[in-house]
C-alpha cells in the first residue's frame, strides 16, 4: 500500500497564451509524444475558431470548456449483489478532466479534413451547447439524475 499520493507534477503555461490549462489541452490532443504537431492543431483550431465566429478564439475556447465541464456523475457500486449507478459530485479536477476528454474525443469522431477543423467545430458547437461532448454531459447529468433514489448509497 502506497504511503502517500504520488505527487502531481508541475505543468508548463504554453508558449501563446501563458496558460496551463491550454498545456493540459494539447497534452491530451497529442500523440505518440509528438507534442509540437499536438501545438500546431491546438493553434490552428483556436485561429478557425476565431474565423467562424469573429471572436477570440481562446475564449470561445473557455466558453465551450465550461459548457461541457459535468457537474455530477454516476459511478457504479455493488450493494448485496446488485449493481446500483450512484451519483456522485464531481471532483474539480476531475471536471477538468472529463470535459477536455470528451472535447477532444468527440472531436476526433466529427467528419472533417484535419484534426484541427474537426477541433475547432467541436469548440465552436460545445461554446453555443450543441454538439457531441455537450450531448454527453447532458446525458450524465440526465443519468444522474434519473438514479438519484439510489443517493443513499453513497460512499
Amino acid at each position: 500500500m502506497r504511503k502517500q499520493a504520488a505527487k502531481k507534477l508541475p505543468l508548463a503555461p504554453d508558449p501563446r497564451f501563458n496558460d496551463k490549462l491550454v498545456t493540459r489541452f494539447v497534452n491530451n490532443v497529442m500523440e505518440q509524444g509528438k507534442k509540437s504537431i499536438a501545438y500546431k492543431i491546438f493553434y490552428d483550431a483556436v485561429d478557425k475558431v476565431s474565423q467562424m465566429t469573429g471572436e477570440n478564439g481562446y475564449e470561445v475556447w473557455r466558453k465551450a470548456l465550461t459548457n461541457v465541464t459535468p457537474g455530477v456523475e454516476v459511478r457504479s457500486r455493488r450493494i448485496g449483489g446488485a449493481t446500483f449507478q450512484i451519483p456522485a459530485e464531481v471532483r474539480p479536477d476531475r471536471k477538468i478532466s472529463l470535459s477536455i476528454k470528451w472535447l477532444v474525443r468527440y472531436a476526433g469522431e466529427r467528419n472533417g479534413k484535419s484534426m484541427a477543423d474537426k477541433l475547432a467545430n467541436e469548440i465552436v458547437a460545445a461554446s453555443k451547447g450543441e454538439g457531441a461532448a455537450f450531448k454527453k454531459k447532458e446525458d450524465t447529468h440526465r443519468m444522474a439524475e434519473a438514479n438519484k433514489a439510489f443517493s443513499h448509497f453513497r460512499i
